[in-house]
């Protein structure tokens, strides 16, 4: 079973930005249980700003700030997990919109995920900040997931957040809103009414999780909204085992 795991910036890192290390190592342990039963696992991971803001002291000012700050925490991001999986070759990779949409590359990409995978190792991908100017940029880590899902023919794309799925409303702000267990197909009622929340580090929100379940149900894989910090949580997923979450369907709107 091939699975695309999307880790949000508040997964791993505290509410100044900056990584937890106790955070890494709750979600390493799982992704490492994962690997060694069988799972062929690509992780999409955010927080190498928060790393690089924790490396450097220094927050972005701009555009090129961030890219900088990026570069930095990048490597400390892939060194953490590297540290709390040492008997996984963990593989950074680093995409543009070119790899994504480029016949030659995007193949290029495909190619090397996967021949990764039959040799074991955990891709962690992410988006290449140093480059990527705006015109370029795929813009958040949610979209990414969805676009790497699609490019590997996976066959199940999890969202790991600080909530455990989707709501009728607000939940910080609507005490009585209900929680939605499953989504047969996102519409674009449900985009408009879920365009604005999101954290102060991360660059998505509720709205880039709905694009890239659309996205991902476009492409006939399933995905799972659910909180990272719930214990277990990847093996609950994976085993198919009972988890407050939000399931959206793969198959089209009939």
């Amino acid at each position: 079973m091939r699975v695309v795991v999307k880790i949000g910036t508040s997964s791993i890192c505290g509410d100044d930005g900056l990584l937890m290390d106790d955070r890494v190592q709750h979600l390493a342990g799982q992704m490492a249980w994962a690997c060694q039963n069988g799972y062929e696992l690509i992780v999409v991971s955010s927080g190498a700003v928060g790393a690089g803001i924790g490396r450097t002291g220094r927050h972005p000012h701009d555009l090129i700030e961030k890219q900088a700050l990026a570069a930095i925490g990048q490597a400390r991001l892939m060194q953490a997990y590297q540290r709390h999986l040492p008997d996984i070759a963990v593989a950074q990779i680093l995409l543009t919109r070119a790899d994504l949409e480029h016949e030659e590359r995007r193949g290029n990409s495909s190619n090397t995920i996967k021949r990764l995978l039959a040799w074991g190792a955990l891709p962690v991908v992410n988006e290449n900040d140093t480059v990527a100017h705006e015109e370029i940029r795929i813009g958040d880590n949610d979209t990414l997931a969805a676009r790497v899902a699609e490019l590997v023919q996976a066959d199940l794309l999890i969202l790991l957040s600080d909530v455990d799925g989707l709501y009728t409303e607000d939940p910080r702000t609507a005490p009585h809103a209900e929680h939605i267990s499953r989504v047969r197909w996102v519409t674009q009622e449900m985009l408009a009414q879920n365009s604005g929340a999101r954290g102060p580090w991360g660059t998505g929100g509720v709205h880039t999780k709905l694009q890239a379940a659309a996205m991902a149900q476009k492409s006939g894989i399933p995905t799972v909204l659910a909180d990272s910090q719930t214990l277990g949580v990847l093996q609950h997923l994976l085993q198919g085992e009972p988890l407050r979450a939000t399931y959206f369907l793969s198959q089209p709107e009939a």
